[in-house]
């Protein structure tokens, strides 16, 4: 991975010279959005309290109401919406863009989400696309395939600008043991919508046997979250690892990132569990630590990191998924977990990172000046 070039659009814009520029961001809070927006005298507006819920809780966000854009009209210079619009009903946000065009904000959007990982029912949500895509000022995105979706189904051009590093820079790298044997993970969280977990167990369960029968001594480590939304798939998933000696199964309450980060690290290969989806912030924290990811053949997932760390399998095939960690774990230039190789790439990567980070808020800071300057208001 090599750090991308600013988008010509952006660089076609004169700017005057650097201002502060105040952003009202739908989260602030969100660890995405803080590194995104973490060029100089770029300003994040807090997240508003949400009534009745715990500090550090933002959705659903405070600032996509007409009302408190109104109220809050000299605080920032721009709208940017990111995550937490599944909380509204459809037409709700259209009233949001327009009270921000009326007191003078332009309205980035992000469209992280093509298919949204927290709905079974997409229906409500692809209506919210309509009006965010159609009625914001500039369309950002992850990946060149998510923006030539974006041109195909609403004719708008969508400023790539890639996912920023997950893991901070000043993290300290765990310490884990190499393992005697190859151990592949799939974390299935609490099984929310997009994640299939009974599929997902049971094609890396079929593809562990296939590397065993090639005398690659691969394990699988399932993680799953105590509470669940999906109870039956988590009786599946118990029942499949029970029954399996080579799975071992890990039920736990949620990890804390320092946590989540030991736990990851000790993998030689992660695969993806997800039906649908677009882009993983999961897959870009296995890139920070060294480790290799196999992806379903839905999103984008592959174009994150097309630098051969991502592999892509049909989702159910066993003997495809066997395929693309074959490549992973087995050959002469491995990193596998605990070996003196991984940490040089973590370091390698996180070199990178502070250049490709710094990058994308370069990016993000001139977008918004472009904007607060009158430019870049492309019609859709």
């Amino acid at each position: 991975m090599v750090p991308f070039a600013t988008p010509t659009i952006l660089e076609e814009v004169p700017t005057t010279a650097p201002r502060i520029v105040t952003v009202a961001a739908a989260p602030a809070g969100h660890p995405y959005v803080q590194k995104v927006a973490a060029a100089p005298r770029i300003v994040l507006l807090p997240d508003p309290a949400v009534p009745g819920a715990p500090n550090g809780v933002w959705w659903p966000p405070p600032v996509l109401d007409p009302a408190w854009i109104g109220a809050n009209r000299t605080a920032a210079q721009v709208l940017h919406i990111h995550f937490g619009t599944e909380s509204f009903a459809p037409g709700h946000l259209t009233d949001v863009i327009e009270a921000a065009h009326a007191v003078g904000w332009p309205v980035v959007y992000t469209a992280h989400d093509l298919q949204h990982p927290q709905l079974g029912d997409q229906a409500a949500y692809a209506r919210q696309l309509d009006e965010l895509v159609l009625g914001a000022d500039a369309v950002v995105t992850l990946t060149e395939g998510a923006a030539t979706t974006i041109s195909d189904r609403w004719g708008r051009h969508a400023i790539v600008i890639p996912h920023p590093s997950v893991v901070a820079a000043d993290a300290v790298t765990p310490a884990v043991r190499s393992f005697d044997g190859i151990r592949i993970g799939v974390h299935l969280k609490d099984l929310r919508p997009n994640v299939d977990g009974p599929g997902t167990v049971r094609a890396l369960l079929g593809a562990v046997a296939r590397l065993r029968a090639d005398g690659l001594p691969a394990i699988a480590e399932v993680r799953m979250h105590h509470r669940v939304r999906d109870e039956p798939a988590r009786e599946e998933v118990r029942g499949l690892c029970a029954t399996d000696e080579n799975a071992m199964l890990i039920e736990h309450e949620r990890l804390s990132d320092a946590e989540l980060a030991i736990a990851v690290s000790g993998l030689d290969a992660y695969v993806l569990p997800y039906r649908h989806g677009t882009h993983s912030g999961w897959l870009e924290m296995c890139w920070d630590l060294g480790v290799p990811v196999v992806a379903p053949l839905v999103g984008h997932y592959v174009e994150q990191h097309p630098d051969g760390s991502v592999a892509i399998f049909e989702s159910g095939d066993d003997s495809a998924l066997a395929g693309a960690l074959r490549g992973f774990v087995s050959g002469p230039d491995l990193s596998t977990a605990g070996t003196a190789e991984r940490a040089a790439l973590v370091t390698a990567r996180r070199e990178v990172r502070r250049e490709t980070d710094a990058a994308v808020a370069a990016a993000h800071a001139t977008l918004y000046r472009c904007l607060t300057e009158g430019g870049l208001r492309e019609s859709a």
